[in-house]
């Protein structure tokens, strides 16, 4: 029974081996729908592909290579962002720094500079118009040729004027100012306070401080000129009524900067908190 079996099964294998190839292909083409099967066989075959053990670490091992290329990728192109501002960052780390050489000096701000040129330029053309008035009106000499330090001579005030016949009196030929100006002049007002000869009155106060507004930065404006500051000074004598000191012992007692300079702060207070008016003539 085992033998016949057993011939049985060899006859199936050899009819198997031996049909027509032909014959097989033609039953795949036969239709559509076997085509689309076929189809589908292959994608599933390669799912199942894709899903072995060996593959599935062959794709993981991949991903991860491309996360880490993006990711230095990415950190690469930060650091070459970055690169511009930690080099000027080291730049200013070396001026602040504890080394020595030039590296370590801070270069002047380009705005002072430029107030600086500006300063000039304009205290130079000023001297110029000055010196061609013909009116000799004042006159100017720089203190020790510092051309932000000037002593300014004022000739001249109301010829009808008590103070103008005091000049005539007391031989007082001129009214002598001390004009310093600061490093952001013009836009801030130069300070100005009498030297001789010591008056009374006339807007001007102790150490020879004047009490005038323009000369406060709310005041102030850069278009006023020396010239047109001291017009308006020679006017505020007058109208204020200044005359020059007679008083035994008061008389010889020289101006202080250090008390015009006080002198000047405590009323642009008072005037800051009260306004700009004219105070009484008795005030001074």
């Amino acid at each position: 029974m085992a033998t016949l079996l057993r011939k049985i099964g060899l006859i199936r294998l050899h009819d198997r081996d031996t049909e027509d190839p032909k014959h097989h292909q033609g039953s795949l083409k036969g239709s559509k729908g076997s085509q689309k099967s076929n189809k589908h066989c292959q994608t599933a075959n390669e799912s199942n592909i894709l899903s072995t053990p060996e593959i599935k670490a062959r794709k993981l091992d991949q991903n991860a290579k491309d996360k880490e290329k993006a990711s230095k990728d990415a950190s690469k192109e930060r650091q070459q962002q970055q690169q511009p501002q930690q080099t000027g960052g080291g730049g200013g780390n070396k001026s602040t720094g504890t080394g020595t050489g030039a590296s370590s000096v801070p270069a002047p701000a380009p705005h002072r500079q430029h107030c600086s040129q500006v300063r000039t330029r304009r205290l130079m053309k000023e001297l110029q118009e000055i010196r061609r008035l013909g009116d000799n009106f004042i006159t100017v000499e720089l203190v020790e040729d510092n051309l932000y330090d000037w002593n300014v001579k004022l000739h001249q005030v109301d010829k009808d004027s008590a103070l103008w016949q005091d000049m005539k009196e007391t031989s007082t030929e001129f009214i002598l100012l001390n004009v310093t100006f600061p490093d952001n002049f013009p836009f801030s007002p130069p300070f100005m306070r009498v030297l001789t000869p010591r008056l009374e009155n006339g807007y001007v106060l102790d150490g020879g401080a004047i009490c005038m507004e323009l000369l406060t930065p709310r005041g102030w404006s850069s278009a006023y000129t020396v010239e047109a500051v001291m017009r308006q000074f020679a006017a505020s004598l007058v109208k204020g009524q200044g005359r020059i000191c007679r008083k035994a012992g008061k008389s010889k007692k020289a101006f202080s900067r250090k008390e015009a300079e006080a002198t000047f702060k405590s009323l642009v207070k008072t005037h800051e908190k009260y306004g700009w008016v004219s105070p009484p003539v008795s005030d001074g």
